[in-house]
Protein backbone atom coordinates (compact mmCIF):
# COMPACT_ATOMS: atom_id res chain seq x y z
CA UNK A 1 0.00 0.00 0.00
CA UNK A 2 1.07 3.32 -0.71
CA UNK A 3 0.10 6.17 1.37
CA UNK A 4 -0.79 8.45 -1.87
CA UNK A 5 -4.10 8.43 -3.34
CA UNK A 6 -3.59 8.34 -6.91
CA UNK A 7 -7.03 9.67 -7.22
CA UNK A 8 -5.74 13.04 -6.24
CA UNK A 9 -7.44 13.01 -2.80
CA UNK A 10 -4.71 13.49 -1.15
CA UNK A 11 -2.41 11.68 0.95
CA UNK A 12 -4.30 7.73 2.95
CA UNK A 13 -3.94 6.86 6.30
CA UNK A 14 -0.94 4.10 6.24
CA UNK A 15 -1.27 0.52 7.46
CA UNK A 16 1.27 0.84 10.33
CA UNK A 17 -0.29 4.12 11.64
CA UNK A 18 -3.55 1.56 11.90
CA UNK A 19 -1.73 -0.98 13.77
CA UNK A 20 -0.30 1.65 16.08
CA UNK A 21 -3.93 2.83 16.77
CA UNK A 22 -4.63 -0.99 18.18
CA UNK A 23 -2.14 -0.04 21.63
CA UNK A 24 -4.19 3.19 22.05
CA UNK A 25 -7.32 1.20 21.72
CA UNK A 26 -6.50 -0.03 24.99
CA UNK A 27 -4.57 2.57 26.34
CA UNK A 28 -7.97 4.99 26.11
CA UNK A 29 -10.20 1.77 27.57
CA UNK A 30 -7.89 1.85 30.70
CA UNK A 31 -8.38 5.17 31.33
CA UNK A 32 -12.21 4.93 31.03
CA UNK A 33 -12.17 2.08 33.15
CA UNK A 34 -10.16 3.98 35.56
CA UNK A 35 -12.95 6.54 35.93
CA UNK A 36 -15.60 3.45 36.53
CA UNK A 37 -13.49 2.04 39.28
CA UNK A 38 -13.91 5.16 41.25
CA UNK A 39 -16.25 7.44 39.99
CA UNK A 40 -15.48 10.62 41.83
CA UNK A 41 -14.82 14.10 40.06
CA UNK A 42 -11.38 13.87 41.14
CA UNK A 43 -10.52 10.64 39.75
CA UNK A 44 -11.97 12.11 36.18
CA UNK A 45 -9.86 14.94 36.80
CA UNK A 46 -6.61 12.40 36.73
CA UNK A 47 -7.82 10.92 34.24
CA UNK A 48 -8.33 13.80 31.50
CA UNK A 49 -4.72 14.43 32.82
CA UNK A 50 -3.53 10.72 31.32
CA UNK A 51 -5.69 11.07 28.60
CA UNK A 52 -4.08 14.78 27.63
CA UNK A 53 -0.43 12.95 27.99
CA UNK A 54 -2.22 9.61 25.48
CA UNK A 55 -3.39 12.23 23.46
CA UNK A 56 -0.10 13.94 22.61
CA UNK A 57 1.73 11.32 21.89
CA UNK A 58 -0.78 10.15 19.91
CA UNK A 59 -0.68 13.33 17.99
CA UNK A 60 3.05 13.68 17.44
CA UNK A 61 2.71 10.24 15.74
CA UNK A 62 -0.02 11.40 13.85
CA UNK A 63 1.56 14.77 12.54
CA UNK A 64 4.65 13.23 12.25
CA UNK A 65 3.46 10.67 9.64
CA UNK A 66 1.42 13.18 7.69
CA UNK A 67 4.69 15.74 6.91
CA UNK A 68 6.59 12.56 6.06
CA UNK A 69 5.88 8.90 6.82
CA UNK A 70 5.36 6.91 3.92
CA UNK A 71 4.95 3.23 4.33
CA UNK A 72 7.13 2.36 1.19
CA UNK A 73 10.35 3.19 2.98
CA UNK A 74 11.27 0.79 6.06
CA UNK A 75 12.73 3.45 8.27
CA UNK A 76 9.37 5.27 8.53
CA UNK A 77 7.34 1.80 9.29
CA UNK A 78 10.09 0.92 12.26
CA UNK A 79 10.12 4.23 13.75
CA UNK A 80 6.46 3.80 14.51
CA UNK A 81 6.30 0.19 15.27
CA UNK A 82 9.09 0.98 17.82
CA UNK A 83 6.49 3.43 19.60
CA UNK A 84 3.64 0.51 20.20
CA UNK A 85 6.26 -0.59 22.58
CA UNK A 86 6.49 1.95 25.12
CA UNK A 87 2.92 2.97 24.72
CA UNK A 88 1.69 -0.44 25.32
CA UNK A 89 3.88 -0.42 28.84
CA UNK A 90 2.43 2.61 29.48
CA UNK A 91 -1.03 1.29 28.75
CA UNK A 92 -0.74 -1.25 30.55
CA UNK A 93 0.92 1.07 33.62
CA UNK A 94 -2.56 3.20 33.49
CA UNK A 95 -3.79 2.01 37.02
CA UNK A 96 -0.51 2.13 38.45
CA UNK A 97 -0.78 6.11 37.95
CA UNK A 98 -4.61 6.12 39.62
CA UNK A 99 -3.04 4.38 42.19
CA UNK A 100 -0.24 7.07 42.80
CA UNK A 101 2.45 4.76 41.04
CA UNK A 102 3.58 6.38 38.04
CA UNK A 103 7.22 5.81 37.62
CA UNK A 104 6.89 3.44 34.94
CA UNK A 105 3.89 4.82 33.24
CA UNK A 106 6.27 7.92 33.13
CA UNK A 107 9.46 6.65 32.05
CA UNK A 108 7.75 4.71 29.04
CA UNK A 109 7.02 7.99 28.02
CA UNK A 110 10.14 9.18 28.44
CA UNK A 111 11.02 6.39 25.75
CA UNK A 112 8.14 7.14 23.42
CA UNK A 113 9.35 10.97 22.90
CA UNK A 114 12.98 9.60 22.38
CA UNK A 115 11.75 7.88 19.35
CA UNK A 116 9.89 10.39 18.55
CA UNK A 117 12.94 12.72 18.73
CA UNK A 118 15.00 10.19 16.56
CA UNK A 119 12.11 9.77 14.12
CA UNK A 120 12.48 13.60 13.04
CA UNK A 121 16.44 13.66 13.14
CA UNK A 122 16.46 11.24 10.54
CA UNK A 123 16.37 12.71 7.00
CA UNK A 124 13.28 14.20 6.01
CA UNK A 125 11.41 15.57 2.80
CA UNK A 126 13.84 17.96 1.10
CA UNK A 127 13.63 21.41 2.73
CA UNK A 128 11.40 20.34 6.35
CA UNK A 129 13.26 21.85 8.95
CA UNK A 130 12.34 19.41 12.11
CA UNK A 131 15.28 19.75 14.23
CA UNK A 132 13.08 22.22 16.47
CA UNK A 133 10.82 19.61 17.25
CA UNK A 134 12.77 16.62 17.77
CA UNK A 135 14.86 19.13 20.44
CA UNK A 136 11.26 19.69 21.48
CA UNK A 137 10.64 15.92 21.96
CA UNK A 138 14.08 15.59 23.67
CA UNK A 139 13.48 18.11 26.29
CA UNK A 140 9.88 16.32 27.48
CA UNK A 141 11.98 12.90 27.34
CA UNK A 142 14.08 14.69 29.87
CA UNK A 143 11.20 16.01 31.94
CA UNK A 144 9.46 12.29 31.87
CA UNK A 145 12.05 10.78 32.72
CA UNK A 146 12.96 12.92 35.80
CA UNK A 147 9.07 12.67 37.06
CA UNK A 148 9.54 8.80 37.03
CA UNK A 149 12.07 8.95 39.91
CA UNK A 150 10.91 12.30 41.93
CA UNK A 151 7.57 13.09 43.61
CA UNK A 152 4.74 15.65 42.44
CA UNK A 153 4.98 14.54 38.46
CA UNK A 154 2.06 16.19 37.50
CA UNK A 155 3.92 19.64 37.34
CA UNK A 156 6.31 18.13 35.39
CA UNK A 157 4.16 16.43 33.21
CA UNK A 158 1.92 19.55 32.57
CA UNK A 159 5.21 21.49 31.64
CA UNK A 160 6.36 19.03 28.88
CA UNK A 161 3.05 18.90 27.46
CA UNK A 162 2.43 22.52 27.24
CA UNK A 163 5.69 23.00 25.25
CA UNK A 164 4.92 19.98 23.20
CA UNK A 165 2.00 21.90 21.90
CA UNK A 166 4.13 24.63 21.17
CA UNK A 167 6.15 23.52 18.83
CA UNK A 168 3.77 20.85 17.16
CA UNK A 169 2.04 22.10 13.84
CA UNK A 170 3.84 25.26 14.09
CA UNK A 171 2.86 28.25 11.35
CA UNK A 172 4.34 30.76 10.14
CA UNK A 173 6.63 33.08 12.39
CA UNK A 174 7.25 36.68 11.29
CA UNK A 175 10.88 37.55 11.03
CA UNK A 176 12.24 40.24 13.04
CA UNK A 177 15.23 42.49 12.75
CA UNK A 178 17.77 42.52 15.38
CA UNK A 179 16.90 44.84 18.00
CA UNK A 180 13.48 45.26 16.53
CA UNK A 181 10.85 45.12 19.60
CA UNK A 182 7.81 42.20 18.31
CA UNK A 183 4.32 43.57 18.57
CA UNK A 184 1.49 41.32 19.71
CA UNK A 185 -0.89 40.81 17.02
CA UNK A 186 -3.99 41.97 16.71
CA UNK A 187 -7.35 39.52 16.70
CA UNK A 188 -8.22 39.93 13.24
CA UNK A 189 -4.28 39.42 12.02
CA UNK A 190 -4.01 35.93 13.73
CA UNK A 191 -7.08 34.99 11.86
CA UNK A 192 -6.03 36.23 8.84
CA UNK A 193 -2.62 34.22 9.30
CA UNK A 194 -4.78 31.21 10.24
CA UNK A 195 -6.43 31.33 6.56
CA UNK A 196 -3.04 32.17 4.52
CA UNK A 197 -1.30 29.13 3.05
CA UNK A 198 2.07 28.78 4.79
CA UNK A 199 4.54 30.95 3.03
CA UNK A 200 6.83 27.81 3.37
CA UNK A 201 5.00 24.76 1.54
CA UNK A 202 7.26 22.25 3.66
CA UNK A 203 5.06 22.99 6.57
CA UNK A 204 1.79 22.87 5.03
CA UNK A 205 -0.17 19.68 6.22
CA UNK A 206 -1.97 17.40 4.45
CA UNK A 207 -6.02 17.71 5.23
CA UNK A 208 -7.40 14.52 3.60
CA UNK A 209 -4.89 12.36 5.23
CA UNK A 210 -5.16 14.58 8.92
CA UNK A 211 -9.14 14.31 9.13
CA UNK A 212 -9.52 10.29 8.37
CA UNK A 213 -6.65 9.74 10.95
CA UNK A 214 -8.64 11.73 13.19
CA UNK A 215 -11.78 10.03 12.22
CA UNK A 216 -10.63 6.79 12.81
CA UNK A 217 -9.13 7.84 16.22
CA UNK A 218 -13.17 8.89 16.80
CA UNK A 219 -13.97 5.74 14.99
CA UNK A 220 -11.88 4.05 18.12
CA UNK A 221 -12.97 6.26 21.17
CA UNK A 222 -16.81 5.56 19.93
CA UNK A 223 -15.77 2.21 20.14
CA UNK A 224 -15.18 1.92 23.57
CA UNK A 225 -19.00 2.92 23.86
CA UNK A 226 -20.31 -0.06 22.28
CA UNK A 227 -17.74 -2.05 24.12
CA UNK A 228 -19.01 -0.79 27.71
CA UNK A 229 -22.69 -1.05 26.46
CA UNK A 230 -22.27 -4.85 25.17
CA UNK A 231 -20.01 -5.85 27.79
CA UNK A 232 -22.65 -4.89 30.54
CA UNK A 233 -25.01 -7.42 28.69
CA UNK A 234 -22.73 -10.09 29.75
CA UNK A 235 -23.89 -9.77 33.30
CA UNK A 236 -27.77 -8.98 33.77
CA UNK A 237 -30.42 -11.57 33.56
CA UNK A 238 -32.22 -11.54 29.93
CA UNK A 239 -35.42 -11.03 31.53
CA UNK A 240 -34.20 -7.59 32.44
CA UNK A 241 -36.00 -5.27 30.00
CA UNK A 242 -35.25 -2.44 31.58
CA UNK A 243 -31.52 -3.30 31.02
CA UNK A 244 -32.34 -3.93 27.46
CA UNK A 245 -34.14 -1.07 26.58
CA UNK A 246 -30.72 1.12 28.41
CA UNK A 247 -29.00 -1.57 26.18
CA UNK A 248 -30.32 -0.48 23.07
CA UNK A 249 -30.09 3.59 24.45
CA UNK A 250 -26.58 2.82 24.77
CA UNK A 251 -26.24 1.85 21.01
CA UNK A 252 -28.47 4.53 19.77
CA UNK A 253 -26.73 7.19 21.58
CA UNK A 254 -22.98 5.81 19.85
CA UNK A 255 -24.56 6.18 16.23
CA UNK A 256 -26.33 9.10 17.05
CA UNK A 257 -22.83 10.60 18.17
CA UNK A 258 -21.18 9.39 14.95
CA UNK A 259 -23.36 10.72 12.77
CA UNK A 260 -23.17 14.21 14.95
CA UNK A 261 -19.39 13.67 13.89
CA UNK A 262 -19.14 12.28 10.77
CA UNK A 263 -22.04 14.29 8.88
CA UNK A 264 -20.87 17.64 10.19
CA UNK A 265 -18.10 18.40 11.65
CA UNK A 266 -15.79 15.96 10.40
CA UNK A 267 -16.46 17.37 6.39
CA UNK A 268 -16.78 21.14 7.17
CA UNK A 269 -13.13 21.06 9.27
CA UNK A 270 -11.24 18.62 6.04
CA UNK A 271 -12.81 21.68 3.72
CA UNK A 272 -11.64 24.49 5.94
CA UNK A 273 -8.10 22.93 6.35
CA UNK A 274 -8.28 22.07 2.63
CA UNK A 275 -8.75 26.27 1.60
CA UNK A 276 -6.40 27.16 3.50
CA UNK A 277 -3.65 25.04 1.80
CA UNK A 278 -2.73 23.60 4.96
CA UNK A 279 -2.43 26.03 7.29
CA UNK A 280 -0.62 24.22 10.33
CA UNK A 281 -2.25 26.70 12.81
CA UNK A 282 -5.46 26.09 11.74
CA UNK A 283 -4.99 22.28 11.94
CA UNK A 284 -3.98 23.20 15.74
CA UNK A 285 -6.88 24.78 16.04
CA UNK A 286 -9.48 22.07 14.54
CA UNK A 287 -7.62 18.97 15.12
CA UNK A 288 -5.16 18.64 17.46
CA UNK A 289 -6.31 20.97 20.22
CA UNK A 290 -10.43 21.26 19.09
CA UNK A 291 -10.55 17.45 19.35
CA UNK A 292 -9.05 17.01 22.82
CA UNK A 293 -12.50 17.86 24.64
CA UNK A 294 -15.19 15.47 22.35
CA UNK A 295 -12.26 12.52 21.98
CA UNK A 296 -11.98 12.72 26.37
CA UNK A 297 -15.85 13.41 26.33
CA UNK A 298 -16.60 10.39 24.52
CA UNK A 299 -14.28 8.39 27.08
CA UNK A 300 -16.39 10.24 29.88
CA UNK A 301 -19.97 9.06 28.96
CA UNK A 302 -18.43 5.61 27.67
CA UNK A 303 -17.63 5.41 31.86
CA UNK A 304 -21.12 7.43 32.81
CA UNK A 305 -23.42 4.68 30.65
CA UNK A 306 -21.40 1.80 32.08
CA UNK A 307 -22.06 3.01 36.31
CA UNK A 308 -25.70 3.26 34.98
CA UNK A 309 -25.78 -0.21 34.03
CA UNK A 310 -24.63 -1.43 37.17
CA UNK A 311 -26.71 -2.89 39.62
CA UNK A 312 -26.27 -0.18 42.02
CA UNK A 313 -24.96 2.71 40.03
CA UNK A 314 -23.63 5.42 41.44
CA UNK A 315 -25.22 9.14 41.62
CA UNK A 316 -22.22 10.53 39.67
CA UNK A 317 -22.98 8.30 36.66
CA UNK A 318 -26.27 10.43 35.16
CA UNK A 319 -23.59 13.48 35.28
CA UNK A 320 -20.77 11.56 34.10
CA UNK A 321 -22.76 11.03 30.91
CA UNK A 322 -24.68 14.58 30.37
CA UNK A 323 -21.74 16.56 31.01
CA UNK A 324 -19.73 14.20 28.77
CA UNK A 325 -22.66 14.82 26.10
CA UNK A 326 -22.84 18.80 26.64
CA UNK A 327 -18.75 19.04 26.34
CA UNK A 328 -19.20 16.83 22.87
CA UNK A 329 -21.52 18.59 21.46
CA UNK A 330 -19.52 22.19 22.45
CA UNK A 331 -16.33 20.61 21.41
CA UNK A 332 -17.24 19.55 17.68
CA UNK A 333 -19.19 22.85 17.45
CA UNK A 334 -22.42 21.24 15.53
CA UNK A 335 -24.98 23.87 16.96
CA UNK A 336 -22.93 26.84 15.63
CA UNK A 337 -24.35 28.55 12.39
CA UNK A 338 -21.71 30.13 11.19
CA UNK A 339 -20.47 33.87 11.08
CA UNK A 340 -23.85 34.93 10.23
CA UNK A 341 -25.08 33.88 13.49
CA UNK A 342 -27.12 35.83 15.14
CA UNK A 343 -27.62 36.66 18.88
CA UNK A 344 -30.58 34.59 19.83
CA UNK A 345 -28.66 31.35 18.34
CA UNK A 346 -26.05 31.53 20.37
CA UNK A 347 -27.87 32.21 23.47
CA UNK A 348 -29.99 29.08 22.11
CA UNK A 349 -26.84 27.04 22.21
CA UNK A 350 -25.74 28.18 25.26
CA UNK A 351 -29.19 27.41 26.68
CA UNK A 352 -29.48 23.81 24.75
CA UNK A 353 -25.67 22.88 26.19
CA UNK A 354 -27.29 23.89 29.76
CA UNK A 355 -30.32 21.91 29.14
CA UNK A 356 -27.50 18.79 28.09
CA UNK A 357 -26.47 18.78 31.46
CA UNK A 358 -29.48 19.24 33.66
CA UNK A 359 -31.05 16.11 31.90
CA UNK A 360 -29.00 14.51 35.09
CA UNK A 361 -31.31 15.58 37.58
CA UNK A 362 -33.67 12.87 36.56
CA UNK A 363 -31.89 10.58 38.20
CA UNK A 364 -33.61 11.94 41.30
CA UNK A 365 -36.59 10.61 40.22
CA UNK A 366 -35.84 7.79 37.81
CA UNK A 367 -33.57 5.01 37.73
CA UNK A 368 -30.09 5.67 35.82
CA UNK A 369 -30.95 2.86 33.08
CA UNK A 370 -34.14 5.42 32.27
CA UNK A 371 -31.72 7.91 32.36
CA UNK A 372 -29.63 6.59 29.67
CA UNK A 373 -32.88 5.93 27.78
CA UNK A 374 -33.97 9.55 28.31
CA UNK A 375 -30.40 10.80 26.89
CA UNK A 376 -30.62 8.84 24.39
CA UNK A 377 -33.40 10.42 22.93
CA UNK A 378 -32.01 14.17 23.93
CA UNK A 379 -29.04 13.31 21.66
CA UNK A 380 -31.01 11.76 18.63
CA UNK A 381 -32.89 14.90 18.77
CA UNK A 382 -29.71 17.20 19.18
CA UNK A 383 -28.45 15.11 15.84
CA UNK A 384 -31.56 16.27 14.24
CA UNK A 385 -31.32 19.58 14.99
CA UNK A 386 -27.76 19.67 14.33
CA UNK A 387 -28.02 17.77 10.80
CA UNK A 388 -30.35 21.03 9.56
CA UNK A 389 -28.17 23.58 10.66
CA UNK A 390 -24.62 22.46 9.44
CA UNK A 391 -26.64 21.12 6.45
CA UNK A 392 -27.03 24.52 5.41
CA UNK A 393 -23.32 25.78 6.34
CA UNK A 394 -21.90 22.95 4.12
CA UNK A 395 -24.13 24.10 0.94
CA UNK A 396 -22.56 28.03 1.51
CA UNK A 397 -19.07 26.49 1.91
CA UNK A 398 -19.63 24.22 -0.70
CA UNK A 399 -20.94 26.25 -3.62
CA UNK A 400 -18.81 29.12 -3.11
CA UNK A 401 -15.65 28.59 -0.80
CA UNK A 402 -14.50 31.46 -1.76
CA UNK A 403 -17.71 33.83 -0.60
CA UNK A 404 -18.38 31.67 2.57
CA UNK A 405 -14.67 32.63 4.24
CA UNK A 406 -15.16 36.21 2.88
CA UNK A 407 -18.26 36.51 4.80
CA UNK A 408 -16.17 35.16 7.42
CA UNK A 409 -13.44 37.93 7.30
CA UNK A 410 -16.28 40.71 6.67
CA UNK A 411 -18.01 39.37 10.25
CA UNK A 412 -14.75 39.62 11.84
CA UNK A 413 -14.36 42.92 10.93
CA UNK A 414 -17.32 44.17 11.92
CA UNK A 415 -16.99 42.53 15.09
CA UNK A 416 -13.86 43.86 15.61
CA UNK A 417 -14.56 47.55 14.29
CA UNK A 418 -17.60 47.24 17.39
CA UNK A 419 -15.02 46.81 19.65
CA UNK A 420 -13.02 49.88 18.65
CA UNK A 421 -15.27 52.38 17.82
CA UNK A 422 -14.70 54.95 20.19
CA UNK A 423 -17.83 56.37 21.94
CA UNK A 424 -18.22 59.59 19.83
CA UNK A 425 -19.13 57.12 16.89
CA UNK A 426 -22.04 55.79 18.36
CA UNK A 427 -24.12 58.85 17.89
CA UNK A 428 -23.83 58.28 14.11
CA UNK A 429 -23.07 60.67 11.31
CA UNK A 430 -23.48 64.63 11.97
CA UNK A 431 -25.58 65.96 10.12
CA UNK A 432 -25.23 68.68 6.61
CA UNK A 433 -25.88 71.79 8.78
CA UNK A 434 -23.60 70.42 11.81
CA UNK A 435 -20.45 72.30 12.32
CA UNK A 436 -17.09 70.79 13.51
CA UNK A 437 -16.72 71.35 17.53
CA UNK A 438 -14.73 74.41 18.14
CA UNK A 439 -11.21 73.56 19.09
Amino acid sequence: MTDVDETGGGKRVGWVELYFDLVFVFAVGQVAHGVVADPHWARVAAAGGLFATLWWTWIGFAVLYNRRGDDRRVADRLFVLAGTIPCGIAATQAHHVFEGHPAIFAAAMAGVRLILAAAHRWPAREGLDQRRISWGYTISAVLFGVSAIIPQTWALWVFALLQEAGFLLLGDRPKRRRGERRERPTREARWRSMWAPPSDPNLAVDSAHLAERFGLFMILLLGELVITVGTAALERPADDLAYWASLAAGLVMAGALWWLYFTSAALIYERMLDLSGGNPALAYSLYAGGHLFPAFALLLIAAGVNLSLHESPPQAAGWFTTIGLALYLSGTRVFSAGPAERWYGSAARTAALAATVCLAFLGRVLPAPAVVVVVAAWAVGSTVVAAGIRHRALDRFGADPVAFLRSIETARRNAHDRETRPATDLRGPRGAGEAEPAE
